[in-house]
This record gives C-alpha cells, structure tokens and sequence, in this order.
C-alpha cells in the first residue's frame, strides 16, 4: 500500500459544480423572472457570497450536488479494492485497467496489505526472527499464481481466462468519476472500518485531494459515525466509532490510522 496515487485530474469541475448549484437552488425561487437566455445567463453569472455556498452544501438537497464531476486517478491500489469501490453506481463512473486486453507477464506488481506491513515493520511473530517474513510470503504467493497465468498465457490461453489467475493484490489503475455528493456519499461509506483497510487508505487519500482543491463542497464529509445523523448500520456497526474525530482533516485520520504510510 506504500506507493498509492492518487490525483484530482480535473479541478475546474468543482466551479462548475458550485456555480450551477447555486443557480440551480436560484431557479427553483425565482423562474418567474427568467423570460429568456439572457435573463437566465444573468442568473447563472451572478457573484455569489460565500456564506451562501457553505448554506447550500448545508441543505438535505442531493440534486443540486449533481453537477460537475470531479474525476480522481487512482494508481497502484490492488483489484480487490476495485472490486469494493465499484459497488457504487449511482452519479459515479469508472475506467479500470483490462485483464481481457493487457498482458501482466512479467509486469505484475502487488499491493502489500497494511497488516503485513505492521507485522513486519513492528517485527511480529515470525517476523521478529526474520526481517520482512510476512511481506516476503506474500509476494511470493502473488508470484506463485502469476506464474500459472504467464504458463497459460503461453500456452495459447486467452487473456480473458487466463485473468482468472489473477490474484487479488494485482496493483490497478483505475479512473473514477462522481459527483461532489456521491464523492461525499463513498467517503462516508468506504471510510469506516466496516471496509478493508486499504480502502480505507485509498478513499482517505482522495477525501485529503479534494479537499486541497475545494473544502467548501466537501464540507462535512467523513464516515456517518462523525455526522449528526451517527452510524446507519445498527447491528452491522464496525462497532469502533470516529466521533471523537468528527470535524478533523483527513489527515488526521491518515496520520492516525496508518502511521507507516504517513510518515
């Protein structure tokens, strides 16, 4: 998990969004007024306060949060985390690396998980005994199954079945394209500890770029146990809330839960 990337490919996306949610919230007031183009463009480039802004992302009104799309990269997170983040399908969009088109033979690289990071670092167990135990068996499980797909792949197997083979901590690039209040909605879900603790990092790592570019419509993101609304899950809870970090940047929770990697 130590070389992640991610990045805010388009950050103009995010005046848009604001301006068009402003006007948006204006139109449903005063259409009234609008006799024509002009009268409307009028509307839409009017200055707008920042207290207004902030009084706009405030509302429970998802749809005027809907225009723009922020567009992330994410480089070098595993396809176990892709197959976690791609559950969400509404107001967001994705393009993944292809196992059915691209060759990895002798080109795989893998995602360490962060457990076997600590086991290692904090010399645990077996690792106490011999630096990097942990990571070392974990690479060479991931090599182990790498080298059933190049053997399939040369003995004339497709692409796609030999992706089959594929082991889970395959490093992936993936663009993901969402909304500012499904960007919201994913952070407040995939933050919690209820996910794998690369997606966790993953999604901490996006939440701390797009506040760097716009923190007004990011406002009050965070997983549900740090909004007023508290935990949705019930009996599902992860059971170890963030409430005593509701407010904190997200790198305070980076800096908190994954030390190793933010250093």
């Amino acid at each position: 998990m130590d070389k992640i990337e991610v990045k805010l490919l388009n950050p103009d996306s995010f005046d848009t969004a604001m301006t068009v949610m402003v006007a948006g919230a204006r139109l449903t007031q005063r259409g009234e007024q609008i006799k024509d183009m002009h009268d409307f463009m009028e509307l839409y480039k009017r200055p707008v306060k920042q207290e207004t802004l902030d009084r706009m992302v405030s509302l429970p009104h998802a749809n005027i949060q809907r225009f723009g799309m922020p567009i992330v990269a994410v480089v070098g997170a595993s396809r176990r985390f892709l197959a976690q983040i791609t559950r969400h399908q509404d107001d967001v969009h994705f393009i993944s690396a292809s196992l059915q088109y691209s060759d990895y033979s002798n080109k795989a690289a893998f995602c360490v998980p962060y457990t076997i990071m600590q086991y290692d670092k904090l010399h645990v167990n077996r690792a106490a005994l011999e630096e990097g135990y942990y990571t070392r068996q974990y690479i060479k499980s991931q090599q182990q199954a790498m080298a059933e797909y190049e053997a399939a792949i040369k003995a004339g197997v497709d692409h796609d079945a030999a992706a089959y083979m594929m082991p889970q901590g395959l490093r992936n690039v993936l663009i993901i394209g969402a909304t500012p209040f499904q960007w919201k909605h994913m952070i407040s879900q995939r933050v919690c500890n209820r996910n794998t603790l690369e997606t966790q990092y993953v999604m901490l790592l996006i939440w701390e770029e797009l506040c760097r570019y716009n923190c007004t419509m990011m406002w009050n993101s965070g997983p549900d146990c740090t909004q007023p609304c508290g935990c949705r899950e019930g009996t599902m809870s992860c059971g170890e809330s963030f409430k005593d970090m509701s407010g904190l940047s997200p790198m305070h929770y980076l800096k908190k839960r994954f030390p190793l990697l933010v250093e």
